[in-house]
């Protein structure tokens, strides 16, 4: 673990404003033409034109059910947009996520869907769906707070289960993972069983990660709770590349190494359940994400957390546009692709570089 974590704080150059800067920037654009392509597509598919004009629309005020607007540009505002922004919104908090625990934890499979801290949030999301939290506009905000607490205790256990002399092995964390993700999942089982059937049926379609239909209530609500995580996390970002040098050495560097990982515990439970609550579970994300941007920038925090939560939100837009459109009219949920994707990369790591997760 210690190779492990000396590999990641001495990858990469030396970050300045300059390298920074041109990073984020690039990324930017990257993310603005993503985007746009992602728009394009659909069950039915429309030119960048018909983008640039439904955009313009939205950005002048006026009202998607105008008559103004032709049926095409009434879809993108109404479906297309609001859903490609929540998808890019979700990928860019799982991979932050990711981030954030693969340095608290010093562990490269470190990731909320494998640890079990996705299963935790949606059991918590869906004991509030099961007493109607959620059903109304004047709700909907209580419903991240279910998955954060049942992500957080999730994450506590698992934090409890893996401890072996201060360290947490990486088969004790993926053991622990295992059997708590099959725990959650039989209390999630249960609670669809005793739903009325449609509610069920919706709930099943939701748990393997679902975009459909986002509404700009539901986007908003959500953009609060990833606005506030992140700025923290990058407010703190310096303290994490400090723990990822061992705690011992933060502490002697000057930081509160237990009081900084109790907040960041409880910021990435939060931020999880808010994710689970829109979206469901979306697994392997916060995993392949942070790992792909890592060999390329290098391990700085202060720069592999932004970019890996721009790379993150163009994963998951692309793979929702590929989920939405590969058996169109039909849909299959965006949770299969990411795991078709994330499962081979999991592998890799588990198989081939294990002498470097020891």
């Amino acid at each position: 673990m210690t190779d492990l974590a000396s590999s990641w704080t001495n990858a990469g150059a030396v970050l300045t404003v300059h390298r920074w800067v041109t990073v984020i920037g690039g990324l930017l654009l990257a993310c603005m033409a993503v985007l746009m392509l992602c728009l394009q597509f659909g069950a039915t598919s429309v030119g960048v034109g018909t983008v640039a004009t439904a955009i313009a629309h939205m950005v002048r005020g006026v009202d998607a059910d105008s008559t103004s607007l032709e049926t095409s540009e009434i879809i993108m505002v109404q479906i297309r947009f609001p859903r490609v922004l929540m998808g890019f919104l979700v990928g860019a908090s799982l991979a932050a996520v990711g981030v954030t625990l693969q340095a608290l934890l010093r562990n490269p499979l470190a990731d909320p869907y494998v640890l079990g801290v996705s299963s935790g949030s949606a059991l918590g999301v869906s004991v509030g769906i099961l007493f109607g939290i959620g059903s109304t506009l004047m709700l909907l905000p209580m419903l991240p707070l279910f998955g954060f607490a049942g992500g957080l205790l999730a994450l506590l256990l698992i934090y409890r289960l893996a401890q072996s002399k201060g360290r947490l092995p990486i088969h004790s964390l993926l053991l622990a993972g295992v059997i708590l993700n099959a725990i959650l999942t039989a209390f999630i089982m249960f609670i669809t069983s005793i739903m009325e059937p449609n509610r069920s049926a919706g709930l099943m379609a939701w748990l393997m990660g679902s975009l459909t239909a986002p509404n700009y209530q539901a986007l908003g609500i959500f953009l609060l709770y990833v606005v506030f995580v992140l700025v923290i996390l990058m407010h703190k970002a310096q303290s994490l590349n400090m723990l990822t040098l061992g705690e011992e050495t933060a502490r002697s560097l000057g930081v509160e190494t237990e009081g900084i990982k109790k907040r960041l515990f409880a910021l990435t439970a939060l931020l999880t359940g808010a994710i689970v609550s829109v979206s469901g579970m979306i697994g392997f994300v916060g995993m392949v994400v942070p790992h792909a941007v890592r060999l390329v920038i290098g391990s700085d925090h202060r720069l592999l957390l932004p970019a890996s939560a721009l790379v993150g939100g163009m994963f998951l837009a692309v793979a929702d546009t590929i989920a939405r459109t590969i058996m169109a009219p039909a849909e299959i949920p965006v949770g299969i692709v990411t795991a078709l994707t994330g499962g081979p990369f999991f592998l890799y790591l588990l198989l081939w570089r294990k002498d470097r997760m020891v």
